[in-house]
This record gives structure tokens, sequence and C-alpha cells, in this order.
């Protein structure tokens, strides 16, 4: 995983390219749990959903034969109950096992990183020496990352349950996925609110709803999905129809309480996968569904065929 602040810059030089008119559709602002993807696409997304993004060098090295013989032993490995047939409830645990394995894993990764043998703990000040020591060294390059390292140091403050200016491994993972951990909900609301309000009233209006969605040009015909976001606004979004999306509305919309993300992905690969229309997935209509599994080498995913300790 890139680091915070590559991932930030990553952020910013998207955002540039959104501003000359390059569609940029963000509804994946939505969470419960950590999102599965962050592909817009969903193709793209069913692969990392399914699979998990990492790796994808390694995975266009495998031959289709290799490739498609491990989609079934990972078809094995969720038929649980060993009928030969992958159920509902199979899949979506399948999709929660991946997320949760990615979040685990890249905690210990990090942890590794950032930790340097402090022992238990991180604290802010290594973690801010090691991320953004080199702003003290003049070295920001014309970009202004204080506002970056002053939006980790709230975050760091929020995961840091005990307030004693350090994180346990269990805060640290907090830190970087609040989306896993309750009390880490009002951060993303905050920095949801930040990024997409304009002119920093604290609510967001139709223009800024639609404007970090899609960028267009003068004279540009918007495409159906933006009215339709529109007309989803006026009757979901802003729920008191004030014409704004308050804090707690702007909450509600990314963190909804009857959403879940690995139920509903579980759900769209069955409809798109189940040919005989059973609600069930067979070994056989999982591999006629090759490419939506797994078979786009052009994205970012096949972290689970490329372990070479399961196969």
């Amino acid at each position: 995983m890139l680091s915070l602040v590559v991932n930030m810059l990553a952020s910013a030089l998207l955002m540039g390219i959104a501003e000359g008119g390059v569609l940029e559709h963000r509804e994946e602002r939505i969470q419960h749990g950590r999102p599965l993807s962050d592909k817009q696409e969903q193709e793209d997304y069913d692969h990392d959903a399914f699979l998990g993004d990492e790796d994808a060098e390694y995975f266009e090295t495998l031959d289709p034969d290799e490739s498609q013989r491990r989609l079934g032993i990972i078809c094995d490995k969720i038929d649980k109950d060993e009928n030969g047939l992958i159920n509902l409830e199979e899949l979506q645990k399948w999709i929660q096992f991946v997320q949760e394995r990615e979040v685990r894993e890249d905690t210990e990764r990090q942890w590794g990183e950032r930790n340097k043998g402090q022992g238990e703990h991180v604290s802010w000040d290594s973690f801010r020496k090691d991320v953004y020591g080199f702003i003290e060294e003049g070295g920001e390059g014309g970009y202004n990352f204080q506002p970056m390292m002053d939006r980790d140091s709230r975050r760091w403050q929020k995961a840091d349950s005990d307030g004693d200016g350090k994180l346990t491994k269990l805060e640290f993972q907090a830190f970087l996925h609040p989306e896993d951990s309750g009390y880490m909900r009002d951060i993303m609301v905050i920095e949801t609110l930040e990024d997409m309000d304009v002119d920093k009233d604290g609510s967001l209006s139709l223009d800024e709803y639609i404007g970090d969605m899609y960028k267009g040009m003068p004279g540009d015909n918007e495409p159906d999905w933006v009215t339709q976001e529109r007309e989803m606004f006026a009757m979901e979004r802003d729920k008191d129809g004030d014409g704004f999306m308050s804090f707690e509305e702007v909450q509600q919309w990314i963190i909804p309480d009857d959403f879940d993300h690995s139920l509903a992905e579980a759900k769209h690969l069955i409809v798109k996968a189940d040919a005989n229309g059973d609600s069930f997935l067979s070994k056989e209509e999982v591999l006629d569904q090759y490419d939506m599994f797994v078979g786009s080498s052009a994205t970012q995913f096949g972290e689970v065929l490329s372990r070479h300790d399961e196969f």
C-alpha cells in the first residue's frame, strides 16, 4: 500500500486531472466497514472484492490455465458445507475474509515500517518525523504538506483512545482504517466534509455534492447518472429539505446503518454468474464467468491467486 503521503499526492493529482473535465464518480465514499475496492468500474470492483487488490504484477505472469485452477481451489474454500454449491452466506463470508485479511496485513506491514523498535506503541512524534520529516528539512518542493500533517494529527488523536499520545497496534489500525472502527466515524465525516465543502460553511450544497463526483466542461451535456444524483440529493440525501447536507446527513450517506458492502457484492456476483437461476453458484458457473471474478490483467487484484502457500 502506498504511504499516506503518496496516497494524498495521488489524490491531489487525480483531482487536478478531474479539473480538466474527466468524469470522476465518487460513490465509493459510501462506507460500511472497509471499502472492498477503490475501483470505479464494476468489473474492476468485482475483482478486488473477490480477491484483494495487491500483487497484480505477479498475477499477470500466471498462465490462464493455472489461474483458473487456483480459482477452482478458491471455490472449494468458499464452499464450507462441501455440497458443490456456493450460497449467498458462504460468498459473503469469503468477501469479508478477504477484506479483513487485507486490513490486518496492511496494518502489520505499516506497523513494521513505523514501529522501529518502539515496543507495543508508536508515538506521534516518531510517526510525524518518519512521514513528514522532510517538511522540517525544507523539502516540500513547492507543495504545502502542513494541512496533511494537521489532518493526520487530528486522526491520530482520535485513534488514541487512552490519550497517551501513542498508538497501540489496534489503535494504529483504527488510524489507518477508520471505516472499521466505530469510534472513528466522526473523523470520516469531518474529512469528507473538508474534501467536499468548498465554501467551508460546514454543509454540502447540491453543487458541492455533484462537483465532487463530476467535473464537466462548459457546454457539456450531463450524463444520465449525474441527473439521477441530483434527484437523489433532493429525495434522499437532503433529508430535511433545506437544500444542504448537514453533518448528520453526510454521515448517513457515507456510513449508512442499513448497507453492507460484502452482502451487496455477494448478491451482485450471484446474480451475474448464476446461469441456471437456482440462487447458488457451482464451480462451473464461477469458471464460466472467469473474467468477472479474476480475468482482467489490466486491473490490480490477484492477491489471493498469487499466494504460493495456499495452492
